[in-house]
């Protein structure tokens, strides 16, 4: 069995559960998604499967990559990821991952990129509570002092200051199923997830499962 699949992210509502309570859930388009590569571990050295997720016109890809995705013969794929098997399995190239690799009430944990924010100050970036609001304090947003003297006459490595924030790389840990839609391939997850709507995820089993 495989341990994760792809999917997209498509936003997030409300269920309800038996007594009526209101569980936020981000709501997942997994796969379904098709194995184009599966290694062994008497070639490769361990067991998994490449997966492909999101189709796209072949004219798109480059002749290294149509090759081979032409080895599997169902397609090119926008996005692929290498997942781990439990067991043996006998999952061969071209078959099909679904959703229903997850049940109501697993524990799994989920990777995305970050919405990209572009240039962000220190206040935006990391939180600094940044100067007085009154007149004439000339201090409001800037990130103060950097430097440090004579010694060691430069600015210390991993200074927290204005730049780039966001577009990283984030695994959320231990999210909750809340529900599967096999027929809509869709995966509601308890919580938020990083990402924009229609952003790539990776769902896999939880590998830190934290004790009820």
């Amino acid at each position: 069995m495989t341990t994760g699949i792809l999917g997209k992210k498509l936003g997030m509502t409300q269920v309800f559960d038996t007594e009526g309570k209101s569980i936020p859930v981000t709501v997942i388009e997994a796969g379904p998604c098709t194995v184009i590569q599966r290694k062994t571990a008497e070639n490769d050295g361990y067991d998994a499967v490449q997966i492909g997720f999101l189709q796209m016109n072949a004219r798109h890809a480059g002749k290294p990559m149509l090759g081979h995705f032409q080895k599997a013969g169902k397609g090119t794929f926008r996005a692929l990821k290498e997942v781990r098997l439990e067991g043996t399995d006998p999952i061969e190239s071209g078959s099909e991952i679904k959703v229903d690799i997850f049940k109501e009430g697993d524990t799994v944990d989920v990777m995305g990129h970050t919405k990209g924010r572009g240039f962000a100050g220190v206040v935006k970036r990391w939180s600094f509570r940044g100067g007085r609001a009154t007149h004439g304090s000339m201090f409001h947003r800037a990130p103060g002092s950097i430097g440090a003297s004579a010694y060691p006459s430069r600015v210390i490595k991993n200074m927290k200051m204005g730049g780039h924030y966001g577009d990283e790389r984030v695994t959320i840990l231990n999210l909750k199923v809340v529900g599967v839609q096999p027929e809509k391939n869709l995966l509601l997850v308890r919580g938020a997830v990083p990402g924009a709507k229609n952003s790539l995820v990776y769902v896999r089993r939880a590998v830190k499962k934290q004790g009820n």
